[in-house]
């Protein structure tokens, strides 16, 4: 199937959505995140379907096909490995890339993202604690519990960050909240990093997921 941009988004979307929760995505929810009218994501959901893409029935919620979620998987394989590659080799901050990535994943050829991948040794997990999908499209999983439901006193490892606010990952990053980091749970705004107390900014209970 020919590039597209555009197409490319929608999916990426859509499998990002079920990575870290199963409800499916619904057209409002999907015009919200890609900061679209509703009327227009309604439009391209319906060609989407046409091509096997995604399945939806009207006023329902969308689902990946198993074509549309292997294209998912390879363009989400693109953004992570080059989100990973920015950190990595260039000096990024895990807060910069995701704009670059989003430009580069529609431009780079599959030798140089092979290319890429071998150079870093094939990682798992992006700057953000995302999976990387192989290039089968396969994931690694690991079981955890968001920040929000996790009991006071509860100890483990922050598995994931969420990317979604650049602001966050800026503040979460001066207090030495980054992925990796062991943590104590004191409360759903306080986490103690090496024996000391980290106050946590607003919404950070919503991004931060720690090991199971």
């Amino acid at each position: 199937m020919a590039p597209s941009p555009a197409i490319d988004d929608y999916l990426k979307t859509i499998y990002h959505h079920t990575e870290w929760q199963d409800a499916p995505i619904t057209p409002s929810q999907l015009a919200a995140e890609l900061g679209l009218a509703p009327s227009s994501v309604t439009e391209m959901v319906r060609k989407l379907a046409a091509m096997d893409l995604v399945s939806h029935r009207p006023y329902g919620p969308i689902a990946l096909t198993d074509a549309g979620g292997e294209r998912a998987a390879a363009i989400t394989r693109r953004h992570r490995l080059i989100e990973t590659w920015l950190v990595r080799e260039f000096g990024y901050a895990w807060d910069e890339v995701h704009n670059e990535a989003e430009i580069l994943e529609h431009a780079i050829s599959d030798r140089l993202l092979e290319g890429i991948d071998a150079r870093l040794g094939r990682p798992r997990f992006d700057p953000h604690g995302d999976a990387i999908p192989d290039a089968a499209g396969r994931v690694e999983r690991v079981p955890y519990v968001r920040l929000r439901e996790a009991d006071p006193g509860h100890r483990g490892r922050v598995v994931r960050v969420s990317d979604r606010d650049p602001s966050l990952l800026r503040l979460l990053d001066d207090g030495g909240i980054t992925v990796g980091a062991d943590v104590v749970v004191r409360d759903a705004q306080t986490l103690e990093l090496a024996g000391r107390a980290v106050a946590l900014p607003a919404h950070a209970d919503e991004a931060v997921f720690l090991s199971r």
